[in-house]
């Protein structure tokens, strides 16, 4: 089987340990073998194969590349996922998983000169991509101070938490961990919401302007936090937000201004490949209709596996929940959703393992 896999689309990863971190979500620990490039807040996008046909599924990497800790990654249970009870109820040490290797722009800045704080919200196991954060953030960033608040239904659900609690002794003037539990008797602090979140943003000194916020867990959950520092005037910038479970049921209500048959130039692998876009394709549809296997993972624009850089030309996209403004304009685009306007384009791969220059 494996010989029909190139090179330069998948890799091949060996379980070394599967970890019980909390009812039904575990972690899995690779074999160290230096192919797989990562930052911190990323995530793997794992396939796999039966024949032509593929699934893939992207899964947070809770481990961090500035301690030099083995490549892992955590998986929740979910009851009709086909890869998530694949790997939790079945996966076991010296097994195979094949993998086109990590993206994602829930990272860190490339210049954290410029901050001096950071608020992780999480809930459940959102928690997967904010702890490998953490980790980088404590040991790289010693001055950057950290504020996490973690919501659970109780300790023994909470992934990560002796470790958690482990990090906050050892660096205790930089790290402030706020767990919410909902299984206790005082609702007011049973849930994170509207007045428990200005509390906390009221009582934790810190410069708006030199403060990051990350959030990750359930949809609702991220849309209160975002509307929330978005209304008390935080930058749109300094928020991130990451869909860690995207639903595929997205379906693009609008239209290109620009329905024509427009070519797509790409530099792939050392390769050049032209091919044509014809709507309703979008840019990746048409690529694999060619054969041509490009990124990708969730197919909404959600989660930005798909990311490649237009360096010639326009790409319209009919949904984006990934990008900042910052990232459209130094280029980047979403084949999943992207249609070409105005014109033919040239796309090439995007470097994500460089760090975000904000």
């Amino acid at each position: 089987m494996h010989e029909e896999i190139p090179d330069n689309l998948y890799k091949i990863l060996t379980i070394e340990q599967i970890i019980d971190e909390a009812a039904d979500f575990k972690s899995f620990v690779f074999k160290e073998d230096h192919q797989i490039s990562y930052l911190s807040g990323q995530f793997l996008t794992l396939v796999h194969k039966t024949g032509d046909e593929e699934i893939r599924r992207s899964y947070s990497i809770t481990s961090s590349p500035e301690l030099r800790e083995p490549l892992a990654i955590g998986v929740k249970r979910i009851a009709n996922g086909f890869f998530s009870r694949k790997l939790v109820d079945n996966a076991r040490p010296g097994d195979f998983i094949l993998t086109t290797g990590a993206s994602g722009f829930f990272r860190l800045p490339g210049n954290m000169r410029l901050y001096r704080t950071i608020f992780f919200f999480a809930a459940g196991s959102g928690i997967a991509p904010i702890y490998s954060l953490i980790k980088t953030a404590l040991h790289a960033y010693p001055q950057i101070r950290i504020i996490l608040i973690y919501s659970n239904q109780s300790v023994q659900t909470t992934v990560f938490y002796s470790s958690l609690k482990m990090l906050e002794s050892r660096f205790e003037k930089s790290l402030h961990i706020h767990f919410l539990f909902s299984s206790i008797f005082d609702l007011r602090r049973a849930r994170l919401n509207r007045e428990l979140l200005l509390e906390f943003l009221r009582t934790e000194r810190f410069d708006s302007g030199k403060t990051l916020f990350y959030t990750c867990g359930p949809p609702s959950y991220m849309r209160m936090i975002v509307f929330m520092l978005q209304e008390q005037g935080f930058p749109a910038d300094h928020i991130k937000k990451e869909d860690f479970n995207p639903s595929r049921t997205f379906k693009p209500r609008l239209i290109p201004p620009d329905t024509g048959t427009h070519y797509v130039n790409l530099e792939l692998h050392g390769h050049a490949h032209r091919f044509s876009v014809n709507y309703p394709d979008t840019i990746l549809k048409a690529a694999q209709k060619q054969r041509i296997s490009l990124p990708y993972s969730c197919e909404t624009g959600k989660c930005g596996s798909c990311a490649l850089r237009c360096i010639a030309g326009e790409v319209w996209l009919s949904n984006n929940e990934v990008l900042t403004e910052k990232e459209l304009k130094q280029g980047l685009i979403l084949t999943c959703v992207g249609h070409p306007v105005n014109g033919d384009i040239v796309l090439k791969l995007a470097n994500e393992t460089d760090p975000v220059n904000t």
